[in-house]
């Protein structure tokens, strides 16, 4: 009798250590997935800068230092690893497209371009759907903190060394990143 209790309380061990260990492994594919979708919209965004320069060039040409610190600010995003060097990297990338689009304020006949303003929108709605997968992915990031950090799942994280992820935050102090990107004239 004492054998057979002692096989049924292992055997609801290993059923709960499978289920928490699965569980670990559900919520770091889950938080995978969602930076890939962070991933995808900046891309989209990188695509769309080159031509978004491109169009103000035409009408602002004599603004050089504003192009070159859009170009530069993407292709350090576009090189950025790890998830707090690229979320820096993004802010200085929204920081620098502010002063593109305040830039081109100053040439009403650039705000009336179609393919301007069909950039513009295309923008707009890249941001939204990058900020829709931060969200996304800050939660599942979230959620697989606590579940790393609560009791009694901390005790099988440590033993399969699973490791709490950051979250795609703002730094500190850059204020210019806490705004959105201002798209519409």
């Amino acid at each position: 009798m004492p054998l057979i209790i002692v096989l049924v309380v292992l055997a609801i061990l290993v059923i709960w250590m499978v289920a928490v260990y699965n569980g670990f492994i559900t919520r770091i594919n889950r938080t995978k997935e969602a930076w890939s979708d962070i991933e995808v919209q900046m891309k989209r965004r990188y695509d769309l800068i080159p031509n978004l320069v491109e169009t103000v060039k035409g009408y602002a040409a004599h603004e050089k230092g504003v192009f070159e610190q859009v170009s530069a600010a993407r292709s350090a995003a576009m090189g950025a690893s790890g998830i707090a060097e690229k979320a820096q990297a993004e802010n200085a990338l929204a920081g620098t497209l502010k002063s593109l689009f305040a830039v081109a304020e100053a040439y009403p006949e650039l705000k009336a371009n179609e393919n301007f303003l069909q950039l513009q929108r295309e923008l707009a709605d890249t941001e939204d759907k990058i900020q829709a997968a931060r969200r996304f992915y800050n939660s599942n990031v979230r959620d697989l903190n606590i579940s790393i950090g609560q009791f009694p799942g901390n005790l099988m994280a440590g033993m399969f060394d699973f490791k709490p992820m950051d979250l795609f935050e703002l730094a500190e102090g850059e204020e210019a990143a806490r705004e959105p990107v201002r798209v519409q004239f």
